[in-house]
């Protein structure tokens, strides 16, 4: 079952990748990329802003244009985009748009990284100092080398580009943050330009240098913008990457997979479990995790079981919402609020979730807890009445059937009885005084 859900949805997911809102690979017109880098700094947004940059260099376009607004993300990722923007054979000019938006720490790098680097008014960028996504402090020696190697990365290449880069390291070794007009005037972006259009008319004719330091003459007469979009795929992958989203997936999945294999043949809950489960191992195998919450949750989910089943008057269940939250606020630690989960999600998951586990754990222990009604045991306890006088031998009526019986001691003939004992086709019988109600007639 979990095979056949695993390779479904690859081939969904594989069919979705190649699925792009813009088919320009036969464009003609000179034309203008634009990347869109509208949410948080991963693995996903990294892929996509890359592939973008070669979409670009496959159809010759004049420039590419990457619209940054994002809170920041994962260093890894960011040190991926940038190194694809520097050495990107079309021009890429970085714009913090539209009014209002920010490039706040991986995105100040991203920012800093194009040939032109453009903010609109209204927008905002720094605060990159490097936190720790292992949560907690970090000790003194360590925080030194990080910082140390991130300053040391932004300076390489803004001193290159003929930027402020002591500005550039204060904005990560002290988290300062820059207005777009404060930005130009301390010669760390180009221009202050609040839209596509004003960028293309400002920048048609001018002549930059790469960072290679050779010259190139923008030419943009004539040319169209075409937005790079995110596939389908990326969207889909893009979201579940969103902690909160991926712990209620992991969750559903375990709820779902559990359902299945105490129901087999219900199928939809196995399905929906398999596909959520899945997702949700894509999205932990890329984020920052943290096996102490991890442990946490499962020691929540094995205080749920075993609330089900033993007499805790409730304590096991409140032990299980502490560890469930403990354990979901560690489970993800990322450098920016947006990649962790939040206070919020984990009580609208653990209380239910906890509730809902006892209560499917509590049906499936009656089950097999229930007394069978059938065979042997069935028969053990059961009245009936002497169709004739009992001893060594004899005749009962039970359920409805005549049986051959036999007792300890003799039983006269009408009298009532019940069964204790099953010896292959014979029961033992006993009387019974003063039995009320109707035995079997």
């Amino acid at each position: 079952m979990l095979r056949r859900i695993f390779i479904y949805l690859v081939l969904v997911l594989a069919a979705m990748s190649t699925a792009r809102a813009v088919p320009a690979a036969q464009a003609q017109a000179p034309v203008i990329v634009e990347i869109e880098l509208q949410d948080v700094v991963h693995p996903v947004s990294a892929d996509y802003v890359k592939e973008g940059l070669d979409h670009a260099k496959n159809i010759g376009a004049r420039a590419v244009i990457l619209r940054i607004n994002t809170p920041g993300g994962l260093i890894d990722s960011m040190r991926e985009i940038v190194e694809a923007v520097l050495s990107s054979p079309v021009p890429v000019i970085t714009w913090v748009g539209p009014n209002g938006a920010r490039a706040a720490s991986a995105g100040f790098f991203i920012l800093l990284a194009g040939d032109v680097a453009v903010m609109a008014p209204g927008t905002n960028s720094g605060a990159a100092h490097p936190v720790s996504i292992a949560g907690g402090k970090i000790d003194d020696v360590m925080e030194k080398k990080i910082l140390s190697d991130a300053t040391a990365y932004i300076r390489s290449y803004v001193a290159k580009r003929g930027r402020n880069a002591h500005l550039a390291e204060l904005g990560v070794s002290e988290s300062q943050s820059f207005t777009a007009e404060e930005a130009l005037k301390e010669n760390l972006i180009d221009a202050v330009i609040s839209d596509v259009e004003g960028i293309i008319q400002r920048y048609d004719g001018k002549e930059i240098r790469r960072f290679d330091d050779r010259k190139a003459t923008l030419n943009f007469g004539g040319a169209t913008v075409e937005t790079f979009e995110m596939t389908a795929r990326q969207k889909i992958l893009s979201r579940v990457l969103d902690p909160n989203l991926a712990f209620v997936l992991a969750l559903a999945g375990l709820l779902g997979l559990y359902v299945e294999i105490t129901h087999p043949g219900l199928i939809l809950p196995g399905v929906i479990g398999g596909i959520s489960f899945i997702l949700a191992l894509f999205a932990f195998n890329l984020l920052p995790l943290n096996w102490t919450g991890a442990a946490l949750i499962l020691l929540a989910i094995g205080m749920f079981v075993l609330e089900a089943t033993v007499a805790s008057h409730g304590i096991l269940a409140l032990g299980g919402i502490v560890a469930m939250v403990a354990g979901a606020l560690m489970l993800v630690k990322g450098p920016i609020p947006q990649l962790r989960i939040q206070l919020g999600t984990t009580l609208a998951v653990a209380v239910p979730l906890a509730f809902i586990t006892v209560f499917l754990v509590r049906l499936v222990y009656l089950s097999h807890q229930r007394k069978s009604v059938t065979g042997e045991e069935g028969m053990i306890g059961e009245l009936g009445v002497a169709k004739s006088a009992i001893h060594n031998d004899g005749k009962v009526l039970v359920h409805g059937e005549h049986w051959n019986a036999f007792s300890e001691k003799p039983i006269p003939a009408g009298s009532r009885v019940r069964v204790v004992n099953l010896h292959g086709l014979r029961v033992e019988v006993e009387a019974v005084d003063d039995v009320g109600g109707p035995a079997g007639h």
